[in-house]
């Protein structure tokens, strides 16, 4: 699908781009290849292919949870500017 200047200039008037007429020949013909290259996907036969199906193994990649002990308070708070019962003060800014 080619495109044209005009809907080039559409394009870049949407995302608010302002381009040189060069700029605008160079999207032209990078959207154009995309639009052709997705028109040629569309036409795979993908009926027998399930919505769900992926080539990459089902794995969690995320770490077993583990109880561990936290940080002492002292630790956490010995940078904390301000501090009033093991708690950060911050100033108030509500009414």
């Amino acid at each position: 699908m080619k495109l044209s200047l005009e809907q080039v200039e559409h394009i870049a008037e949407l995302a608010k781009l302002g381009l040189t007429d060069e700029e605008k020949e160079g999207y032209r013909a990078q959207l154009s290849a995309i639009l052709e290259y997705a028109d040629m996907i569309q036409q795979l036969d993908t009926e027998a292919i399930p919505p769900t199906a992926t080539v990459l193994p089902l794995r969690n990649v995320m770490r077993d949870d583990e109880v561990t002990p936290s940080l002492p308070v002292e630790d956490v708070l010995a940078n904390a500017p301000d501090v009033e019962d093991n708690c950060f003060r911050v100033k108030a800014i509500l009414g």
